[in-house]
């Protein structure tokens, strides 16, 4: 959702998510540490001993993640800390189809956690979030693969944040929430508003010059500009992508370029014409020596929608967005939809001249 992250003076953050629907939740996911650790159980002891004061002093007694609280004596030492995980993405587990995380190691980490199961066959160790035990599995043979699961009667919900805190990272220092706002649509409608305005107009324009230009073939484009728009607010819904201003204008602008695909085609077809080519020659060869321009000229615009998104931020991201996909489809409609509809014609028509 575009989320917009900044400094502010030597100790403070500002975060903005536009499109949140869950205030709550973001705080909690910004509040936790999501500090994980893999150790082992100490079997020396039983847990009840533990709590009455019996404690190793290479130990400590954690209580579990679930309710009811359980307690674990677990020792101090780490095995494999987060620090060495490379993702954690949620899933479900094959047999009993309950949410779970898995996880994957970093070569280092990979390398620890081997050692560590080589050497623990048979006994149990624990996975530890933010000193609480979520599950102490029994280590049954070594562990080499450098990946693995937690399941801990997560929900579905509960399994995706935990994935997104082992993929951010330790959080280095507690979080104190200063001051928080929930700002409305309505302020920014007018901007809105305006931002659709310019994109009407500014499509209207382009439509009443492709049909005064090339007539018939301009009204082909035309269709095909529309398809291309529908196509990506398509893929932005399927990405659950907010649209912002900035976004808008990439809109817009990807209206200007599937144009200019269609216009490099159309003046290709002119020229075949006055090299003396038949109508229909003269379509086929426009389509097939415009491909090369109109590649060269967007591929270069998505490295630089790639660069604009690879580094900026907030709504730089959202532009550039809109824009790569924007990119993606005018190709594609450029060379199937438009080309499509021309074949339709040629095919209906049987055409002894171009109206363009």
């Amino acid at each position: 959702v575009e989320p917009l992250i900044q400094r502010q003076g030597i100790d403070r953050i500002l975060v903005q998510v536009p499109g949140l629907q869950d205030p709550t939740r973001l705080k909690e996911l910004l509040g936790k540490t999501a500090k994980l650790d893999f150790r082992m159980v100490d079997s020396s002891i039983s847990p009840e001993q533990a709590t009455q004061g019996r404690v190793p002093p290479d130990s400590e007694v954690l209580m579990s993640s679930q309710s009811p609280k359980t307690p674990y004596v677990v020792k101090k030492e780490v095995l494999v800390s987060g620090a060495d995980l490379t993702d954690a993405q949620p899933g479900f587990d094959q047999r009993s189809n309950e949410p779970i995380v898995s996880f994957r190691f970093n070569t280092s980490g990979a390398r620890k956690f081997a050692d560590a199961t080589l050497k623990n066959v048979n006994l149990p160790f624990a996975i530890v979030l933010d000193n609480e035990v979520v599950s102490a599995p029994v280590i049954r043979e070594p562990i080499t693969g450098g990946s693995g699961q937690i399941s801990g009667s997560f929900t579905v919900q509960g399994a995706n944040d935990l994935s997104i805190l082992l993929r951010a990272g330790a959080l280095p220092a507690p979080l104190t929430i200063i001051e928080e706002r929930t700002v409305g649509p309505g302020l920014g409608q007018d901007s809105i508003e305006k931002g659709e305005l310019a994109a009407y107009v500014g499509s209207i324009l382009v439509i009443i010059f492709m049909l005064l230009t090339y007539r018939l073939f301009g009204l082909f484009a035309n269709i095909a500009v529309a398809i291309n728009v529908a196509m990506i607010f398509g893929v932005l819904s399927l990405l659950n992508a907010t649209l912002t201003l900035p976004g808008i204008a990439g809109i817009v602008l990807t209206v200007g370029i599937a144009v200019d695909s269609n216009v490099l085609i159309y003046e290709r077809i002119r020229e075949e014409l006055r090299g003396g080519r038949t109508a229909i020659s003269a379509i086929d060869a426009g389509f097939k020596r415009a491909l090369s321009t109109i590649l060269d000229s967007n591929i270069t615009t998505f490295i630089a929608a790639a660069v604009l998104f690879y580094i900026g931020t907030g709504p730089v991201r959202g532009f550039a967005v809109t824009l790569g996909i924007g990119i993606v489809t005018t190709v594609f409609t450029a060379f199937t939809v438009t080309r499509l509809i021309v074949a339709g014609w040629v095919r209906w028509k049987r055409p002894t001249s171009v109206p363009i």
